[in-house]
């Protein structure tokens, strides 16, 4: 049997893993026409952590990454408005708060796989079956690729899922982002931080070798002309006023290490598996980033497949119990970061100081539950 992977990113490359593992070696097709390091900096949590170690990889990636001891959501002018302590919670679920750059990961993950099994600039723009019940790929360069089985990986734009879903398409969150990796020299970061503020939200993130992972984060309309083409003179404009470091660190972006994009998710869909094909990763079930949950259930998807292929023989069966075991579960992460995000970037002069006063009582048992329903991993 042949299983064909299309997306070479963090779900793709997992999943590559995650087969091989039980014995299936899949091919990944990978738009991009060269493995480049990209992109910026993300959270692991303890759910994505404990799924790479079911693969054995979890410190390797350990090694190139940062635990960080605590995560908390600030005020403007700095002022704690909730805390998470990851060293307490890292004793429940395992490392928690996990900070690693996205080049690293990706990097730590190809190593994890024979050279050829990544094929790069194999773009695909839909599909159809074979007479046999195969899949036959249809590539961008007017080439045909078969296999017996796909796992489509190919992100919130997915080509796969807009031929199967055509009504399911990315809906704009109401917020534009930012993002950087600077150089923290002299800034004192130990802690992840996220500041709540009516100008937009602005997160601080301590990566290894004294980098430091920012994202800005501010309400617009869609695709809006004006801050597509934001300077990093614009954005400290925009957060002017904000706590220190704030400001020294808005100081340290610039036009080349600043990568832009609207916030975008997918509305929950009902299906993952059609036979021969399942979705998984951004492609299934794209998330808005207010969890951190984006990449996290993109790891779990990739452990729990190949969970499932490993039971069941018949690699239809085990798409489809993959499916329902992960409808509830990326559901509930979707919707819930999608409030989450519309709380967060509230600018209601009457709405914002309750919103803070109301996160400063919340009690800890109810944080408890949630973390407790987002950080176990069921495999």
């Amino acid at each position: 049997m042949q299983f064909t992977i299309l997306g070479g990113g963090i779900a793709g490359l997992t999943a590559a893993i995650a087969l091989k593992k039980i014995g299936i070696r899949a091919t990944v097709l990978e738009s991009a026409p060269d493995i480049r390091p990209v992109g910026a900096g993300l959270l692991l949590a303890a759910n994505a952590v404990k799924a790479y170690e079911q693969l054995g990889i979890a410190e390797k990636i350990a090694a190139r990454g940062r635990a960080l001891p605590v995560f908390q959501i600030l005020d403007h002018k700095g002022r704690v408005l909730t805390s998470a302590d990851a060293r307490t919670i890292s004793e429940r679920y395992g490392l928690h708060n996990f900070a690693i750059h996205r080049a690293d990961l990706h990097e730590a993950l190809l190593a994890e796989l024979d050279a050829d099994q990544v094929q790069t600039a194999q773009r695909a723009d839909g599909f159809s079956r074979d007479t046999d019940g195969g899949i036959a790929l249809h590539l961008t360069d007017g080439s045909t690729r078969r296999t017996d089985y796909l796992i489509a990986a190919d992100g919130i734009h997915s080509a796969i899922r807009r031929q199967l879903l055509p009504g399911s398409t990315p809906r704009y969150a109401g917020y534009t982002c930012w993002r950087a990796v600077v150089d923290g020299d002299g800034l004192g970061l130990d802690a992840a931080t996220e500041t709540w503020g009516a100008q937009g939200r602005f997160g601080i993130v301590p990566l290894p070798e004294g980098k430091v992972y920012c994202f800005a984060c501010v309400n617009a309309p869609e695709n809006d002309p004006v801050l597509r083409t934001a300077t990093a003179a614009d954005l400290r404009r925009i957060f002017e006023g904000y706590h220190a470091p704030i400001p020294a660190i808005l100081d340290r972006f610039n036009e080349n290490n600043m990568i832009w994009n609207d916030i975008a998710d997918l509305a929950p869909v009902d299906r993952f598996a059609y036979d021969r094909i399942v979705l998984i990763g951004d492609a299934a079930h794209a998330t808005t980033p207010n969890l951190g949950q984006g990449a996290c259930q993109a790891i779990e998807d990739a452990v729990i497949l190949a969970g499932m292929l490993k039971i069941h023989p018949d690699p239809e069966q085990a798409f489809r119990a993959f499916e329902q075991k992960r409808l509830p579960r990326t559901r509930f992460v979707v919707e819930t970061s999608r409030r989450m995000g519309a709380i967060a970037q509230s600018q209601n002069p009457l709405w914002i100081p309750l919103r803070n006063a109301l996160l400063r009582l919340i009690p800890q048992s109810w944080n408890e539950r949630q973390m407790n329903r987002l950080l176990t991993f069921e495999q």
